[in-house]
């Protein structure tokens, strides 16, 4: 599944090259030449993913890496570090800047795009096209389709996306406003309501195969995907 990515590099060469490599293999390139540009972009559009050169004009990669991870908004956002720099003590300082992964130059595109890969399968399991299955609900983001026990699952676009992040992110309770970023984006502005609205169209939608006891109300809390016995008895009761 194509992933937004963002690359901070200030060396024009080396993004073109990056982002011409990342574009063939699908993903939705963003890009920026030094820490500020950056900054401008993910307040635009939240990444899927940053990749983030160490030696940049002005702020350098490992500055910015700490600004993005005390920030609530970009903590999550998963970052692979590009660098020069072999030595294991600046590959720590990376790590404990809050990168994700750490890539040293040279690299060939398809370490690259398996060390995304990896990191967006860990941390951003909904970016990837892996199969997600839970409690007989299996949802493959390459075909578009969702197999509940065998019976296949008619849904709209954003039902879909919906399902697949709470697939993805399953037994964890997550609130309208987390679900509006993940689901809608950022930086998209609609009612937090919008998200009961598609919760409630999506369980009709597994109604028939029973699958809808999986989507649970956490009352003053938001929405969880839940496939344990007990779970699923407390939602059916509902």
């Amino acid at each position: 599944m194509a992933a937004n990515i963002l690359v901070v590099e200030d060396e024009p060469a080396i993004q073109a090259l990056i982002a011409a490599n990342l574009q063939r293999s699908g993903h939705v390139v963003l890009t920026a030449l030094d820490a500020e540009s950056a900054l401008q972009q993910v307040r635009q559009t939240l990444p899927d993913l940053i990749l983030l050169d160490w030696m940049l004009p002005g702020m350098s990669g490992i500055d910015l890496a700490h600004r993005l991870r005390a920030e609530e908004r970009t903590r999550q956002v998963p970052i692979i570090m590009l660098t020069a720099r072999g030595d294991e003590h600046d590959k720590i300082r990376g790590l404990e800047a809050g990168a994700d992964d750490y890539i040293t130059k040279p690299f060939s595109p398809r370490e690259l795009l398996a060390r995304i890969k990896a990191v967006l399968r860990r941390r951003a399991p909904q970016a990837t096209e892996e199969i997600a299955e839970i409690g007989g609900l299996c949802l493959d983001p390459a075909t578009h389709r969702v197999d509940a026990d065998g019976q296949m699952v008619s849904l709209g676009p954003t039902e879909f996306r919906l399902l697949h992040f709470l697939l993805t992110h399953a037994e964890r309770v997550h609130s309208r406003t987390l679900l509006l970023d993940q689901v809608w984006g950022d930086h998209v502005f609609v009612e937090e309501r919008t998200v009961d609205v598609h919760i409630r169209r999506l369980r009709a939608a597994l109604e028939s195969s029973g699958k809808h006891v999986l989507i649970q109300t956490v009352r003053g809390s938001g929405y969880r995907l839940s496939a344990t016995p007990a779970a699923v008895d407390e939602a059916a009761a509902r």
